[in-house]
Protein backbone atom coordinates (compact mmCIF):
# COMPACT_ATOMS: atom_id res chain seq x y z
CA UNK A 1 0.00 0.00 0.00
CA UNK A 2 2.15 2.81 -1.06
CA UNK A 3 1.23 6.63 -0.33
CA UNK A 4 2.72 9.63 -1.03
CA UNK A 5 2.80 10.93 2.38
CA UNK A 6 2.20 8.70 5.77
CA UNK A 7 1.82 11.19 8.76
CA UNK A 8 2.24 9.25 12.33
CA UNK A 9 0.50 10.77 14.81
CA UNK A 10 -3.89 11.80 14.25
CA UNK A 11 -3.50 14.34 16.59
CA UNK A 12 -3.35 18.22 16.31
CA UNK A 13 -0.31 18.62 14.78
CA UNK A 14 -0.70 15.22 12.55
CA UNK A 15 -4.04 16.03 11.07
CA UNK A 16 -3.39 19.67 9.92
CA UNK A 17 -0.70 18.20 7.83
CA UNK A 18 -2.40 16.07 6.26
CA UNK A 19 -5.26 18.44 5.75
CA UNK A 20 -2.79 20.54 3.92
CA UNK A 21 -0.67 17.86 1.71
CA UNK A 22 -4.15 16.32 0.41
CA UNK A 23 -5.37 19.54 -0.46
CA UNK A 24 -2.51 19.73 -2.71
CA UNK A 25 -3.69 15.96 -4.12
CA UNK A 26 -0.77 14.21 -2.47
CA UNK A 27 -1.92 11.07 -1.24
CA UNK A 28 -1.73 10.79 2.43
CA UNK A 29 -2.20 7.91 4.95
CA UNK A 30 -2.81 8.53 8.65
CA UNK A 31 -1.53 6.24 11.65
CA UNK A 32 -2.23 6.03 14.90
CA UNK A 33 -1.51 3.67 17.51
CA UNK A 34 -5.25 4.53 19.60
CA UNK A 35 -8.52 3.43 18.24
CA UNK A 36 -10.29 6.91 18.56
CA UNK A 37 -8.99 10.07 16.98
CA UNK A 38 -7.95 13.17 19.33
CA UNK A 39 -7.92 11.94 22.73
CA UNK A 40 -6.16 14.89 23.45
CA UNK A 41 -7.61 17.43 21.87
CA UNK A 42 -10.96 16.12 23.34
CA UNK A 43 -9.49 16.47 27.12
CA UNK A 44 -7.73 20.02 26.52
CA UNK A 45 -9.35 23.43 28.08
CA UNK A 46 -11.53 21.52 30.33
CA UNK A 47 -13.26 19.49 27.65
CA UNK A 48 -13.65 22.66 25.57
CA UNK A 49 -10.04 22.87 23.79
CA UNK A 50 -8.30 26.47 24.30
CA UNK A 51 -7.47 25.78 20.32
CA UNK A 52 -5.60 28.99 20.04
CA UNK A 53 -4.44 32.41 21.77
CA UNK A 54 -4.43 36.00 19.87
CA UNK A 55 -1.88 36.72 21.26
CA UNK A 56 0.66 34.06 19.57
CA UNK A 57 4.40 35.37 19.12
CA UNK A 58 7.60 33.71 18.98
CA UNK A 59 8.46 35.01 22.49
CA UNK A 60 5.59 32.52 23.58
CA UNK A 61 7.52 29.61 23.20
CA UNK A 62 10.40 28.22 24.53
CA UNK A 63 13.15 26.32 22.53
CA UNK A 64 17.26 26.15 22.28
CA UNK A 65 16.56 27.78 19.13
CA UNK A 66 14.09 30.76 20.66
CA UNK A 67 14.29 31.81 16.16
CA UNK A 68 13.24 28.59 14.84
CA UNK A 69 9.78 28.91 15.70
CA UNK A 70 8.91 32.00 13.84
CA UNK A 71 8.85 31.32 10.24
CA UNK A 72 5.97 28.60 10.58
CA UNK A 73 4.39 30.51 13.07
CA UNK A 74 4.06 33.59 10.36
CA UNK A 75 2.72 31.67 7.81
CA UNK A 76 -0.45 29.85 10.15
CA UNK A 77 -1.46 32.40 12.50
CA UNK A 78 -4.07 32.14 14.57
CA UNK A 79 -6.40 34.03 12.38
CA UNK A 80 -5.88 31.34 9.92
CA UNK A 81 -7.42 28.75 11.85
CA UNK A 82 -10.03 31.00 13.50
CA UNK A 83 -11.30 31.16 10.20
CA UNK A 84 -11.42 27.52 9.80
CA UNK A 85 -13.19 27.30 12.63
CA UNK A 86 -15.98 29.65 11.62
CA UNK A 87 -16.49 28.11 8.29
CA UNK A 88 -17.53 25.37 10.29
CA UNK A 89 -19.90 27.55 12.63
CA UNK A 90 -18.31 26.18 15.78
CA UNK A 91 -18.84 28.76 18.22
CA UNK A 92 -16.36 30.07 20.41
CA UNK A 93 -15.46 32.67 22.95
CA UNK A 94 -12.50 34.42 24.40
CA UNK A 95 -11.73 33.91 28.04
CA UNK A 96 -9.42 35.18 29.33
CA UNK A 97 -5.66 36.73 27.94
CA UNK A 98 -6.35 35.94 24.11
CA UNK A 99 -7.44 32.68 25.04
CA UNK A 100 -9.96 31.13 22.73
CA UNK A 101 -12.49 28.39 23.60
CA UNK A 102 -15.45 26.45 22.22
CA UNK A 103 -18.44 27.63 23.67
CA UNK A 104 -19.74 23.56 23.51
CA UNK A 105 -17.39 20.52 23.20
CA UNK A 106 -13.74 20.21 22.35
CA UNK A 107 -15.04 17.66 20.31
CA UNK A 108 -16.22 20.03 17.56
CA UNK A 109 -12.61 20.66 16.80
CA UNK A 110 -11.72 17.13 16.52
CA UNK A 111 -14.74 16.56 13.84
CA UNK A 112 -13.65 19.61 12.05
CA UNK A 113 -10.46 18.78 11.52
CA UNK A 114 -11.30 14.82 10.53
CA UNK A 115 -13.92 16.73 8.13
CA UNK A 116 -11.22 18.49 7.11
CA UNK A 117 -9.00 15.53 6.37
CA UNK A 118 -11.66 13.12 4.75
CA UNK A 119 -12.30 16.66 1.99
CA UNK A 120 -8.65 16.78 1.65
CA UNK A 121 -8.69 12.88 0.84
CA UNK A 122 -6.51 11.48 3.35
CA UNK A 123 -7.19 7.94 5.14
CA UNK A 124 -6.95 6.77 8.71
CA UNK A 125 -5.76 3.62 9.81
CA UNK A 126 -6.33 3.65 13.85
CA UNK A 127 -5.28 1.28 16.47
CA UNK A 128 -2.29 1.00 13.96
CA UNK A 129 1.13 -0.32 15.82
CA UNK A 130 4.21 0.48 13.98
CA UNK A 131 6.28 -2.21 14.44
CA UNK A 132 9.31 -0.87 12.10
CA UNK A 133 10.42 1.76 9.65
CA UNK A 134 13.23 1.56 6.94
CA UNK A 135 14.37 3.95 4.55
CA UNK A 136 15.52 2.91 1.03
CA UNK A 137 14.49 4.83 -1.91
CA UNK A 138 11.18 5.70 -0.19
CA UNK A 139 10.16 4.82 3.64
CA UNK A 140 8.84 1.41 4.50
CA UNK A 141 6.45 1.14 7.49
CA UNK A 142 5.68 -2.25 8.76
CA UNK A 143 2.78 -2.47 11.29
CA UNK A 144 0.35 -4.82 12.77
CA UNK A 145 -1.86 -3.78 10.11
CA UNK A 146 0.45 -4.39 7.41
CA UNK A 147 3.18 -2.58 5.52
CA UNK A 148 2.86 0.55 3.90
CA UNK A 149 5.59 2.39 1.79
CA UNK A 150 5.95 6.60 1.24
CA UNK A 151 7.79 9.20 -0.09
CA UNK A 152 7.52 11.50 2.88
CA UNK A 153 7.32 10.43 6.76
CA UNK A 154 6.00 12.53 9.26
CA UNK A 155 6.30 12.43 12.49
CA UNK A 156 3.74 13.75 14.80
CA UNK A 157 3.35 11.50 17.67
CA UNK A 158 3.07 14.40 20.74
CA UNK A 159 5.48 13.99 23.39
CA UNK A 160 5.35 12.44 27.07
CA UNK A 161 2.47 14.17 28.90
CA UNK A 162 0.01 12.50 29.97
CA UNK A 163 0.73 8.89 29.31
CA UNK A 164 -2.55 7.31 30.48
CA UNK A 165 -3.97 8.35 27.60
CA UNK A 166 -1.84 7.03 25.38
CA UNK A 167 1.57 9.32 24.97
CA UNK A 168 4.83 7.66 24.69
CA UNK A 169 8.34 8.63 23.77
CA UNK A 170 7.86 6.89 19.79
CA UNK A 171 8.85 9.99 18.21
CA UNK A 172 11.98 10.37 19.80
CA UNK A 173 12.76 6.70 19.10
CA UNK A 174 12.06 7.17 15.28
CA UNK A 175 14.21 10.60 15.91
CA UNK A 176 17.16 8.54 17.46
CA UNK A 177 17.22 5.46 14.84
CA UNK A 178 17.76 8.07 11.88
CA UNK A 179 20.54 9.95 13.87
CA UNK A 180 18.86 13.60 15.04
CA UNK A 181 19.48 14.92 18.19
CA UNK A 182 16.93 15.16 20.99
CA UNK A 183 17.32 18.06 23.58
CA UNK A 184 16.40 16.74 27.05
CA UNK A 185 12.90 15.94 27.91
CA UNK A 186 10.74 17.29 31.11
CA UNK A 187 7.46 17.37 32.04
CA UNK A 188 6.21 21.47 31.70
CA UNK A 189 2.68 23.47 32.61
CA UNK A 190 2.21 20.48 35.28
CA UNK A 191 2.87 22.76 38.67
CA UNK A 192 5.58 22.25 41.89
CA UNK A 193 5.85 19.40 44.80
CA UNK A 194 7.10 21.12 47.69
CA UNK A 195 10.49 20.37 48.82
CA UNK A 196 11.57 21.48 52.45
CA UNK A 197 9.83 21.07 55.48
CA UNK A 198 8.58 24.71 55.85
CA UNK A 199 6.62 24.72 52.51
CA UNK A 200 5.64 21.09 52.83
CA UNK A 201 3.34 22.95 55.69
CA UNK A 202 2.05 25.02 53.38
CA UNK A 203 0.11 21.42 51.92
CA UNK A 204 -2.18 22.01 54.86
CA UNK A 205 -3.73 24.67 52.55
CA UNK A 206 -4.83 22.70 49.61
CA UNK A 207 -8.01 24.16 47.90
CA UNK A 208 -6.35 27.89 48.79
CA UNK A 209 -6.22 30.20 45.49
CA UNK A 210 -4.33 33.72 45.69
CA UNK A 211 -3.46 36.15 43.08
CA UNK A 212 0.02 36.51 42.61
CA UNK A 213 2.97 37.29 40.69
CA UNK A 214 5.11 33.77 40.17
CA UNK A 215 8.71 34.26 38.67
CA UNK A 216 11.11 31.90 37.03
CA UNK A 217 14.67 32.59 35.00
CA UNK A 218 13.33 36.10 34.77
CA UNK A 219 9.98 35.43 33.20
CA UNK A 220 6.93 36.88 35.29
CA UNK A 221 3.02 35.64 35.28
CA UNK A 222 0.27 37.41 36.96
CA UNK A 223 -2.55 34.75 37.60
CA UNK A 224 -3.70 32.42 40.32
CA UNK A 225 -1.57 30.35 42.57
CA UNK A 226 -3.31 27.50 43.84
CA UNK A 227 -2.33 25.16 46.62
CA UNK A 228 -2.58 21.31 46.79
CA UNK A 229 -1.89 18.32 48.89
CA UNK A 230 1.81 17.84 47.08
CA UNK A 231 2.72 21.70 46.14
CA UNK A 232 1.35 24.87 44.30
CA UNK A 233 -0.70 24.28 40.78
CA UNK A 234 -3.16 26.78 39.00
CA UNK A 235 -2.42 28.96 35.87
CA UNK A 236 0.71 30.86 37.71
CA UNK A 237 2.57 27.75 38.51
CA UNK A 238 1.85 26.06 35.65
CA UNK A 239 3.16 28.83 33.39
CA UNK A 240 6.27 29.12 35.35
CA UNK A 241 6.80 25.43 35.29
CA UNK A 242 7.94 25.67 31.72
CA UNK A 243 11.10 28.18 32.90
CA UNK A 244 11.79 26.98 36.29
CA UNK A 245 15.24 24.50 35.64
CA UNK A 246 15.77 22.08 38.74
CA UNK A 247 16.92 22.65 41.46
CA UNK A 248 16.44 26.73 41.16
CA UNK A 249 14.13 28.52 42.91
CA UNK A 250 10.96 30.73 41.76
CA UNK A 251 9.49 33.77 43.78
CA UNK A 252 5.79 34.78 44.29
CA UNK A 253 4.87 38.28 44.79
CA UNK A 254 2.01 37.46 46.86
CA UNK A 255 0.93 41.07 46.94
CA UNK A 256 1.09 42.19 43.49
CA UNK A 257 -1.30 45.23 43.74
CA UNK A 258 0.30 47.73 46.19
CA UNK A 259 3.46 48.08 48.68
CA UNK A 260 3.06 46.05 51.58
CA UNK A 261 6.32 47.54 52.95
CA UNK A 262 4.20 50.66 53.28
CA UNK A 263 1.10 49.19 54.63
CA UNK A 264 2.36 47.70 57.23
CA UNK A 265 4.81 50.25 58.72
CA UNK A 266 1.78 52.39 58.68
CA UNK A 267 -0.14 49.66 60.91
CA UNK A 268 2.89 49.63 63.11
CA UNK A 269 3.33 53.25 63.32
CA UNK A 270 -0.54 53.93 64.14
CA UNK A 271 0.44 51.82 67.58
CA UNK A 272 -2.41 49.18 66.39
CA UNK A 273 -2.75 46.39 68.72
CA UNK A 274 -4.00 43.78 65.59
CA UNK A 275 -2.13 41.06 65.02
CA UNK A 276 -0.07 40.63 62.25
CA UNK A 277 -1.51 37.66 60.75
CA UNK A 278 -4.85 39.31 61.10
CA UNK A 279 -4.02 42.31 59.36
CA UNK A 280 -2.43 40.10 56.59
CA UNK A 281 -5.89 38.30 56.40
CA UNK A 282 -7.03 41.80 54.82
CA UNK A 283 -5.58 40.99 51.88
CA UNK A 284 -4.71 37.54 52.02
CA UNK A 285 -7.30 34.28 52.66
CA UNK A 286 -6.89 33.90 56.49
CA UNK A 287 -5.97 30.34 56.47
CA UNK A 288 -2.95 31.23 54.15
CA UNK A 289 -2.42 34.60 56.51
CA UNK A 290 -1.81 32.44 59.48
CA UNK A 291 0.21 29.79 57.95
CA UNK A 292 2.49 32.14 56.46
CA UNK A 293 3.00 34.00 59.84
CA UNK A 294 3.29 30.76 61.61
CA UNK A 295 6.41 29.57 59.21
CA UNK A 296 8.34 33.25 58.84
CA UNK A 297 6.85 35.55 61.82
CA UNK A 298 5.69 35.01 65.40
CA UNK A 299 1.85 36.92 65.04
CA UNK A 300 2.05 39.09 67.89
CA UNK A 301 0.71 42.88 67.69
CA UNK A 302 1.96 44.63 65.12
CA UNK A 303 3.00 47.61 67.20
CA UNK A 304 5.02 45.11 68.62
CA UNK A 305 7.55 44.30 65.92
CA UNK A 306 10.85 46.24 65.04
CA UNK A 307 10.49 48.12 61.98
CA UNK A 308 13.28 45.70 60.75
CA UNK A 309 11.25 42.72 60.87
CA UNK A 310 7.96 44.54 59.59
CA UNK A 311 9.93 45.59 56.64
CA UNK A 312 11.84 41.86 56.16
CA UNK A 313 8.35 40.83 56.28
CA UNK A 314 7.10 43.34 53.87
CA UNK A 315 9.74 41.75 51.73
CA UNK A 316 9.28 38.62 51.64
CA UNK A 317 5.20 39.00 50.94
CA UNK A 318 6.81 40.40 47.36
CA UNK A 319 9.45 37.69 46.86
CA UNK A 320 8.78 34.60 48.86
CA UNK A 321 11.14 32.52 47.47
CA UNK A 322 10.32 28.55 47.14
CA UNK A 323 12.69 25.89 45.66
CA UNK A 324 10.68 23.52 44.34
CA UNK A 325 11.36 19.40 44.90
CA UNK A 326 10.13 18.77 41.20
CA UNK A 327 7.62 19.57 39.22
CA UNK A 328 4.53 17.43 39.08
CA UNK A 329 5.31 15.12 36.70
CA UNK A 330 3.99 13.64 33.24
CA UNK A 331 1.10 12.21 34.78
CA UNK A 332 -0.63 16.03 34.89
CA UNK A 333 2.06 17.97 32.98
CA UNK A 334 0.20 19.73 29.33
CA UNK A 335 3.10 19.15 27.21
CA UNK A 336 6.79 17.87 27.30
CA UNK A 337 9.33 20.17 27.06
CA UNK A 338 12.04 19.41 24.82
CA UNK A 339 12.18 17.15 22.47
CA UNK A 340 13.66 16.82 18.80
CA UNK A 341 16.68 19.41 18.37
CA UNK A 342 15.40 22.09 15.92
CA UNK A 343 19.19 22.11 14.47
CA UNK A 344 18.20 18.93 12.96
CA UNK A 345 15.58 20.71 10.97
CA UNK A 346 14.33 22.86 8.37
CA UNK A 347 12.25 25.94 9.92
CA UNK A 348 10.56 26.35 6.82
CA UNK A 349 10.06 22.92 5.72
CA UNK A 350 10.18 21.12 9.22
CA UNK A 351 12.06 18.56 7.18
CA UNK A 352 15.57 16.77 8.90
CA UNK A 353 18.44 17.65 7.22
CA UNK A 354 20.11 14.73 7.31
CA UNK A 355 16.96 12.35 5.94
CA UNK A 356 15.46 13.77 2.91
CA UNK A 357 11.50 13.09 3.21
CA UNK A 358 11.75 12.71 7.18
CA UNK A 359 9.62 15.68 8.59
CA UNK A 360 9.43 16.25 12.71
CA UNK A 361 5.84 18.51 13.73
CA UNK A 362 3.77 19.62 16.64
CA UNK A 363 5.14 18.69 20.26
CA UNK A 364 8.23 16.24 19.73
CA UNK A 365 9.70 19.38 18.42
CA UNK A 366 12.32 21.57 20.90
CA UNK A 367 9.22 23.88 21.01
CA UNK A 368 6.93 24.74 23.75
CA UNK A 369 4.68 27.26 24.37
CA UNK A 370 3.07 28.83 27.44
CA UNK A 371 -0.17 28.19 29.01
CA UNK A 372 -3.24 29.46 26.84
CA UNK A 373 -3.37 27.79 23.65
CA UNK A 374 0.22 28.53 22.37
CA UNK A 375 0.73 24.64 21.83
CA UNK A 376 -2.33 24.22 19.60
CA UNK A 377 -1.26 27.11 17.48
CA UNK A 378 2.35 25.41 17.13
CA UNK A 379 0.57 22.47 16.58
CA UNK A 380 -1.59 23.96 13.42
CA UNK A 381 1.27 26.38 12.23
CA UNK A 382 4.29 23.55 11.97
CA UNK A 383 1.34 21.31 10.77
CA UNK A 384 0.64 23.29 7.91
CA UNK A 385 4.69 24.39 7.54
CA UNK A 386 5.60 20.52 6.72
CA UNK A 387 1.72 19.91 4.40
CA UNK A 388 3.44 22.34 2.16
CA UNK A 389 6.14 20.44 1.26
CA UNK A 390 5.63 17.00 2.31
Amino acid sequence: MRFDVIIIGAGAAGMMCAIQSGQRGRSVLVIDHAAKIGKKIFISGGGRCNFTNINTKPESFVSQNPHFCKSALSRYSPSDFIALVKKHRIAFHEKKLGQLFCDGSAQNIIDMLIDECEEAGARFQLDCQVESIKKEDYFIIETNKGTFTSESLVVATGGLSIPQIGATGFGYDIARQFGLKIVETRPALDGFNFADEDTREMTELAGVSIDTVVSADGVSFRENILFTHTGLSGPASLQASLYCNPGKFISINLLPAFDAEEWLLEERLSGSKVELKNILSEELPKRFAEKFCKLYQHSVPISQLSEQKVVDFARRLHDWKIKPARTVGYKKAEVTRGGVDTNELSSKTMESKKVEGLYFIGEVVDVTGQLGGYNFQWAWASGYAAGQFV
